[in-house]
């Protein structure tokens, strides 16, 4: 639910959503002093992204939600917001890290807001992040071009599988103050590819085990007459367990598929 009834903008729009990492663990640590943190978060960031030209769309505790009518307005925004946070003086010395996500997108305006994938789009790309990560999908990527604020520079992350999105191309703005390696992003694996990769396995496992057997042999069995015998015999052997792993391999594909 958005917090006011307000009119948002139209058309193209460039989201801009924000959340503070660890907050569970901040509150344990700081107690009573995480009130402050909070306070003076949500004040930062609504200085510096009203600035920008941004409009609030929604609050939730630690979180924001703001729309802006131009990508390199919510860019700005963005990386004004972390170097603020970065400047400023926490309670007991802590350290508050923001992880920022924005799409450009058109979503539906409804009565209580935008409505659409759009929205959705860009909290994934949010959350995907780390605190103190700024993530930018590719069509504001495209939208920004080079015009980056001063100190700033775009990392490709490559291609993505975020939570409801199949795939997301995704960029990071680099502040050059920072010196920071992120860990990877919070993206989900593709279970089509683990699948594979698990039905591969077994089918391996499985012909190793009938090579075994067919070079081996029953203790009991006695030993052909010929060497010429024997090595038909395995000849055979290897053609009828490349048969059946083949008719494995289409029947773990149907099931896949």
């Amino acid at each position: 639910m958005y917090g006011t009834a307000v009119a948002f903008p139209g058309g193209t729009v460039t989201f801009l959503f924000t959340d503070i990492e660890g907050s569970t663990g901040l509150l344990q640590r700081l107690g009573d002093d995480y009130t402050t943190v909070v306070a003076d978060h949500r004040r930062l960031l609504r200085e510096v992204f009203q600035r920008s030209d941004g409009r609030e769309v929604d609050t939730q505790g630690d979180a924001f939600f703001y729309s802006f009518v131009r990508a390199r307005d919510a860019v700005r925004a963005a990386v004004d917001g972390q170097r603020a946070l970065a400047d400023h003086s926490w309670p007991q010395g802590a350290e508050v890290r923001v992880r920022m996500g924005l799409h450009t997108g058109e979503p539906t305006v409804g009565d209580e807001g935008y409505v659409g994938l759009d929205v959705v789009r860009a909290a994934r790309i949010c959350s995907a992040g780390h605190g103190g990560q700024i993530l930018l999908s590719e069509t504001t990527r495209a939208l920004v071009g080079n015009q980056l604020p001063e100190g700033v520079s775009v990392r490709d992350l490559g291609s993505q599988r975020l939570k409801d999105i199949q795939h997301e191309h995704v960029y990071e703005l680099a502040l050059d103050e920072e010196h920071t390696e992120f860990p990877p992003l919070k993206a989900e694996k593709a279970g089509r590819d683990d699948l594979a990769e698990r039905f591969e396995r077994q089918i391996s496992d499985y012909v190793e085990q009938q090579l075994e057997r067919a070079f081996s042999g029953p203790a009991d069995k006695p030993p052909p007459t010929s060497k010429l015998a024997r090595l038909a015999g395995v000849g055979l052997t290897i053609l009828f367990v490349l048969a059946a792993g083949i008719v494995g391999i289409i029947f773990l594909v149907k099931l896949v598929l």
